[in-house]
């Protein structure tokens, strides 16, 4: 309980029906010269980010708009945009979508104030100098990537996705406003929700897990298990994507202040590969890492069970932690999230070459469990 511990979150965070009004008056009073608008084009279509730029343009707040962000984001994706922002003069960053723009947003602002190629950035505090400001619209209720110090890049050239965990990436303003997030289709609010899951579990599980990221991740999981098949089942049911808003928020916060675990790295691989999209490769993967955890802390996974309504009375221990693994299966698939990595294009003979990446993958350290060659390649298997 007494333990040294360092603390990363942003200095303003806006939640809640209507923040983004909110946040433009906060830009407005920084006077910035030119923001920097980080998006990807459905956005655009779908007009998510015009009830944005329209508040900016009441405001006369000067921006330009760069929409060219791919699902997993990649290294030209980032120096694209950074030549962008840097032939506009810009001097603010807002990012505005899930966790592809937010991390591609994060990656600009690392490179406009330190320099280099983004390969240079992989890894843990691997900057020196702080961002370029950045204020991130969170869009989907997933990756929290606005609330975090983490930001993945996509290498297309190894087709590995690069983790970089940096505490210079951090944003100045986080918001998340569930009236952006209504009406989303339901396959990509099963995979954000089921990426806030794996967040949530993997920071409760995790080796880095205190007793301030416990009661956070906790929380997380059990809005979570309220909320998700609401939200997928209706998508303008505001209640519950203010709760899937709180929850990712919540889980983001904890995870990136205690680590996550193999769910993520074995993921990654998935995404770097396939480019298969993230949330739907942690939500397939998830039961099968963590049944291979469930030995290392079987007390822990007994209380993500009642976290997600299991009635555990009567129950063992280990008992428990089956019914937690159980409850994770049958949300993921009440939310139509697909069964197998063969579904999502994975093949055998490529299990080896994402064994050996995933175990060099930064998350896998914070696994509660210790992951050999062998154990990586069949957790692959398993979920095949």
């Amino acid at each position: 309980m007494l333990e040294k511990r360092r603390i990363y979150l942003p200095p303003l965070s806006l939640i809640g029906p209507g923040s983004v009004a909110d946040l433009v008056e906060e830009i407005k009073d920084l006077e910035c010269q030119m923001v920097f608008i980080v998006t990807d084009k459905i956005l655009n279509e779908l007009g998510i980010v015009k009830k944005v730029t329209d508040i900016m343009d009441a405001q006369a707040i000067s921006y330009v708009t760069y929409d060219d962000v791919q699902p997993n984001p990649t290294c030209a994706n980032v120096h694209d945009g950074l030549a962008i922002f840097e032939e506009n003069k810009c001097d603010y960053i807002l990012t505005i979508g899930g966790g592809s723009p937010q991390d591609c947003g994060k990656a600009i602002g690392i490179l406009a104030t330190n320099g280099g190629h983004i390969k240079d950035y992989e890894g843990i505090h691997m900057s020196r100098k702080k961002a370029t400001p950045i204020a991130a619209i969170n869009t989907t209720a997933g990756t929290a990537s606005e609330v975090t110090i983490n930001y993945v890049i996509t290498d297309e050239e190894r087709k590995v996705k690069m983790v970089m965990v940096d505490k210079n990436c951090l944003v100045s303003i986080a918001v998340n406003d569930p009236e952006l997030m209504l009406n989303k289709p339901a396959p990509l609010t099963a995979a954000t929700g089921m990426d806030a899951l794996t967040h949530a579990i993997e920071a409760y599980v995790t080796a880095g897990a205190f007793h301030w990221s416990d009661q956070m991740a906790l929380y997380a999981i059990q809005l979570v298990s309220e909320s998700l098949r609401d939200a997928v089942k209706d998508g303008s049911n505001l209640e519950a994507r203010s709760k899937m808003a709180w929850a990712q928020f919540i889980a983001g916060q904890a995870f990136s202040n205690c680590g996550l675990g193999f769910v993520h790295s074995a993921a990654h691989q998935l995404g770097g590969l396939y480019n298969t999209p993230h949330g739907v490769a942690n939500a397939v993967l998830l039961p099968h890492v963590e049944r291979f955890n469930k030995s290392s802390c079987p007390e822990k996974f007994a209380k993500i069970a009642e976290a997600m309504g299991v009635d555990i009375s009567g129950m063992s221990t280990d008992e428990a932690a089956e019914a937690a693994l159980d409850a994770i299966s049958q949300l993921s698939k009440d939310v139509g999230i697909p069964a197998s990595i063969k579904e999502l294009g994975a093949k055998e003979e490529d299990f080896e070459l994402m064994a050996k990446n995933a175990l060099a993958d930064v998350c896998t350290g914070g696994n509660p469990k210790e992951v050999s060659f062998e154990d990586a390649v069949a957790i692959y298997e398993a979920a095949y």
